[in-house]
């Protein structure tokens, strides 16, 4: 198989409030908009905010987003109302994370990567 892109599908269940959500809460960029759907930029991947779902987000699955300073990103959200589910803390895999939730109630972690982490690639 030859994977050419890809991306994570969010059908929410009310479309406007999930689009608004990841464009004005996040502020996601907008990749392409159709009928029925929009499809963010997230880094290296898509996030798809499209139709209407029906049985809700489960705890099994969570979207994982890095950001470059977790305090500042925590911060610009909480200014726009957004509180975290769960703080900011050290993981003992050694990354820094914070869980935020989608109007679904979807689970979004944000990851600060520290300097000294094995994963860091780019050392700004």
């Amino acid at each position: 198989m030859d994977v050419l892109s890809s991306r994570v599908l969010i059908h929410p269940k009310d479309l406007d409030v999930s689009t608004a959500f990841y464009r004005d809460t996040l502020g996601l960029a907008i990749d392409k908009e159709f009928p029925g759907g929009t499809v963010f930029f997230a880094g290296n991947g898509s996030i798809e905010i499209v139709g209407t779902g029906e049985t809700g987000p489960t705890p099994d699955v969570a979207l994982w987003l890095q950001v470059r300073d977790l305090a500042a990103a925590l911060q610009e959200l909480a200014e726009k109302g957004l509180e975290p589910v769960r703080g900011a803390r050290r993981e003992p895999w050694g990354l820094d994370e914070a869980w935020i939730a989608d109007p679904d109630g979807t689970r979004i972690v944000l990851v600060e990567v520290p300097r000294e982490h094995p994963l860091r690639t780019d050392p700004r």
